[in-house]
């Protein structure tokens, strides 16, 4: 019987980061460890493997705020091929925490046909390698066991011994190491001493399709740009980017409005969204709250579509995506 094995795929981060002095834990160079070196580390690996082979792939060394769609192009091809492994028993991507609820968001969708039931989980961690007690050691066991766990599959992220769904996960927190949240959800699960605990079960289907990403993945992603509704907000913003449309080599496609509150917008805001959807710029209505989503009671056909429950960044990648599909 081939032995099964746990792919890492390394994309730089915090957690590949350095700093020149041990106690500096914000002073540092993300992206800086190669994941194999991250992974060779990590004194526990071997047991909690569980006889389980290791890889790694290195896809990536940047800082995560400099994350963009041709990091996440390479990411899902390099998830789709070791899905389609048998050998693979699931797949664990080292990140950074900036943007790592979107990378995730991101797999779940070009993911959602090539998974066979095994689970991509993405961890991170808030503390450099080279800190005097750093957090991503733990987290990349923690993401093992979750990798390795029988009942996982689709995308998850992994986080001071939280499970975060990928639709829900989001950063809550600028410096504890215990940074991530699920809003309303709640996490999916928790790692305690190497065993899983699921709160409630991960989509571990497997896919009856043809196990291909889709088309979208490789093209060029459309422009959508995200602008927020706070008191005084005036339609400057909007303004700049349809006066650019003509000009820009990538022009404006879509808008992602962060409201206030249950996804209200002040009436400057609003006319100059009236104006942007006549040129053709597609709307959708998010919230800047940290919880909840946006709940409408008009008819449809008002211009503003919403995502339920998605944050204002997950609901740009979801029209990025749908724009392109």
């Amino acid at each position: 019987m081939a032995t099964k094995r746990v792919v890492f795929l390394g994309t730089g981060g915090t957690i590949a980061g350095r700093a020149g002095n041990a106690n500096d834990n914000v002073g540092y160079r993300a992206g800086e460890v190669p994941v194999a070196d991250i992974l060779a580390a990590i004194a526990g690996m071997p047991e909690r493997l569980q006889g389980a082979a290791l890889g790694s792939e290195q896809i990536a060394q940047v800082d995560s705020k400099d994350m963009d769609w041709s990091v996440w192009q390479s990411l899902a091809h390099a998830c789709q091929r070791n899905l389609q492994d048998d050998e693979v028993a699931g797949i664990v991507i080292t990140h950074g925490t900036d943007t790592i609820e979107e990378t995730a968001y991101f797999l779940q969708l070009a993911l959602a046909d090539c998974l066979n039931g095994k689970p991509v989980v993405l961890t991170c961690a808030m503390r450099p390698a080279s800190a005097s007690t750093p957090d991503g050691p733990q987290n990349v066991l923690d993401a093992v066991s979750v990798a390795l766990h029988p009942a996982a599959g689709g995308v998850m992220v992994v986080c001071a011994g939280a499970v975060h769904a990928a639709q829900h996960v989001q950063k809550a927190h600028t410096y504890r190491v215990d940074a991530f949240d699920s809003g309303d959800a709640g996490p999916m699960g928790w790692v305690e001493e190497g065993a899983v605990r699921w709160t409630f079960a991960p989509d571990a289907s497997s896919s009856s399709l043809a196990q291909r990403l889709p088309v979208w993945v490789d093209a060029t992603p459309p422009r959508v740009e995200v602008v927020m509704n706070y008191a005084g907000a005036g339609a400057h913003v909007i303004q700049a980017v349809l006066n650019a449309r003509d000009t820009d080599p990538v022009p404006l496609a879509g808008l992602v409005v962060a409201g206030t509150g249950n996804g209200t917008v002040n009436e400057a805001l609003q006319a100059a969204l009236v104006r942007a959807a006549g040129l053709g710029v597609q709307l959708v209505l998010a919230s800047r709250c940290a919880q909840g989503g946006v709940v409408r009671s008009e008819a449809p056909g008002t211009g503003l579509r919403v995502y339920p429950g998605l944050s204002a960044v997950k609901a740009r990648v979801q029209l990025m995506c749908d724009l392109l599909a």
